[in-house]
């Protein structure tokens, strides 16, 4: 793992995770250790209105941490109920907690190339639907990361498990002086969270 990455990891608090969350959270802990008992790699799809922002923070941070924890195989992907982009700020704000991040298309919907160990592939991250590839179209964990997309979309076919672990947007933050700041507590939020999680497993 990337230095930069650990350190990132090393400096989040899990005891500070709410009691409210992880009431929230053990559900999900509870799936990918039932997965992995049955000999079943988890496959986790975060999912977002937009696929900008929430979704793909979490994605990759519960990719990282599974890597960190030594918990593999795992697969974790991320997709909306609309397509937009995935927001520059949101690859921002994991280039400051230490990620690597490459721009390996332009245009209004650019892929980047997210990185956190050397010899790991990867994640691809654009916004996509969720049900689009390369996301599973069966047998995953169906993660609502926003309110819209838990009201607008409840039927996800082919999930066979739905959590609902939403995040406020850090997209309030935007164009205002508190904006990297803003992003980067999400991110955090985020991060320590999906860790927490995987301390549970």
């Amino acid at each position: 793992m990337f230095p930069s990455v650990k350190h990132y990891l090393d400096s989040l608090d899990t005891a500070a995770v709410p009691a409210a969350r992880k009431a929230v959270l053990q559900p999900l802990a509870d799936y990918i250790r039932s997965k992995s008992a049955s000999g079943e790699v988890p496959r986790l799809t975060f999912i977002c209105t937009h696929n900008s922002r929430r979704s793909h923070l979490a994605q990759f941070w519960a990719a990282a941490v599974a890597h960190a924890c030594g918990f593999e195989p795992i697969a974790c992907f991320s997709g909306g109920t609309e397509v937009t982009s995935c927001n520059p700020r949101t690859i921002s704000a994991l280039t400051r907690a230490g990620v690597q991040a490459q721009a390996i298309t332009t245009g209004e919907n650019p892929v980047y190339l997210l990185s956190y160990a050397d010899g790991i592939n990867p994640l691809v991250a654009f916004s996509k639907l969720y049900d689009q590839a390369p996301n599973p179209q069966t047998a995953f964990a169906a993660i609502m990361t926003c309110s819209d997309a838990e009201e607008n979309c409840p039927f996800i076919p082919g999930a066979d498990q739905r959590f609902s672990i939403a995040y406020e947007d850090p997209k309030v933050f935007d164009d205002t002086p508190e904006e990297a700041a803003g992003y980067d507590a999400r991110c955090r939020q985020i991060a320590t969270e999906m860790w927490w999680v995987f301390q549970q497993v």
